[in-house]
């Protein structure tokens, strides 16, 4: 009888690509907003949300310090580009860069702590399953 993988065993994607795929997910995320709002909204927090944990899913064991510490990073990148090219869409449109900044992780806050919580919990759980 063959034994199948669960959920916590199956990521075996190196954590360059993870890391390029989360930049991706993000940037779409963002571009859809810009469409359908104008500014990043509930979906792009919904998104964030759900790519974190998709991220911690499909990494390789070895690599689960680089999705570790991913979620906030990718934020600040994130809300850098917007910063430097459209600082309207996470702040007022006459902010500078380190305002805009400031201002969308303030307003994004909630979706950086869940997602975060949640990807080093998936992470957690994949390390217990993996010793077993």
């Amino acid at each position: 009888m063959s034994q199948t993988r669960t959920l916590w065993e199956e990521g075996r994607e190196p954590g360059r690509q993870v890391v390029a795929l989360g930049l991706a997910v993000a940037l779409t995320a963002v571009a859809v907003d810009l469409v359908l709002v104008g500014r990043v909204s509930l979906f792009f927090d919904l998104c964030f949300v759900a790519l974190c944990v998709g991220l911690a899913l499909v990494v390789r064991p070895t690599d689960f310090f680089t999705v570790g510490v991913l979620p906030p990073m990718l934020m600040v990148v994130v809300f850098t580009l917007l910063g430097l090219t459209r600082p309207g869409m996470i702040a007022h449109p006459d902010d500078g860069v380190v305002q805009a900044v400031v201002s969308g992780l303030s307003r994004h806050s909630g979706a950086l702590v869940v997602g975060y919580v949640l990807c080093l919990t998936c992470l957690a759980v994949r390390q217990r399953v993996a010793r077993r």
